[in-house]
């Protein structure tokens, strides 16, 4: 298997949905290639940390400041107009 092959078939590895010949196959391929065995394995965390998070209040303060940057950055934009984006 290549990498490029690997790489299509990710999301249904991740997402468990594959035929058996071709999940051992994939499973093969992440034994000895290591750069797809960190995508992989990147991608799975990422998953995780995702599916198990949980909404934190922002302190007022950092609010403040989060909402004050974001309105300069667009007053910003504005003045440059869309061809400087």
């Amino acid at each position: 298997m290549k990498c490029s092959e690997f790489l299509h078939e990710l999301t249904n590895y991740l997402d468990g949905v594959l035929d058996e010949p071709t999940k051992v196959e994939l499973e093969n391929h992440l034994s000895w290639c290591h750069n797809c065995y960190v995508v992989c394995d990147t991608t799975k965390k990422t998953i995780e940390i995702y599916r198990d998070s949980q909404l934190y209040e922002l302190p007022e303060d950092l609010r403040s400041r989060l909402r004050s940057a974001i309105m300069t950055k667009c007053q910003q934009h504005k003045k440059r107009g869309p061809q400087s984006v």
